[in-house]
């Protein structure tokens, strides 16, 4: 008795989803996403920068380091890298957006949680605007959607190509 096995491609394969991969990749390639991620790598590199730009990285004495520009300096390559990485690989980006949100939300509270004196105005403030700016982008990447054709397809009336509007 010969036996016939027969080999299934993996889900990898599967048509639907190499579909809405290319959708996501087609949707990293607008203006908008692609702004997004200029933005969000921007504010990235003004915070690691931030301690040096404002004034807060010497708190402490003459050339000490203070702990909250140590915080800003690794936040702010982490936010980079996470927001710069998003026209690669699209498919990461809705996890590695919601890593970049909670960096900005640390990034606002950062000032009453580092140990030391590090509470002053000028750090307040600057971690809060660039918190606020981070977390508005990390939102707004884990928000942009590619304009599924699986969803013209199957007719779903929020897509371009389905029912008519009345």
């Amino acid at each position: 008795m010969v036996r016939m096995s027969r080999t299934q491609p993996g889900i990898e394969q599967h048509p639907d989803l190499l579909e809405l991969r290319a959708d996501y990749e087609r949707a990293t390639a607008t203006n908008r996403g692609q702004a997004i991620e200029a933005m969000g790598l921007l504010t990235g590199i003004y915070l690691a920068a931030s301690p040096w730009i404002v004034g807060f990285n010497a708190l402490f004495g003459f050339n000490a380091l203070s702990t909250i520009a140590v915080s800003n300096l690794v936040a702010g390559i982490a936010y980079a890298l996470l927001m710069g990485g998003v026209g690669r690989g699209f498919e990461r980006t809705h996890s590695r957006a919601w890593a970049a949100a909670i960096i900005a939300v640390w990034v606002i509270i950062s000032p009453w949680c580092v140990t030391g004196n590090v509470s002053t105005t000028r750090t307040i403030t600057n971690n809060v605007i660039v918190g606020v700016i981070g977390l508005i982008l990390a939102l707004a990447t884990a928000s942009l959607r590619p304009d599924s054709a699986l969803r013209k397809r199957r007719g779903s009336p929020d897509s371009a190509g389905g029912l008519p509007r009345t």
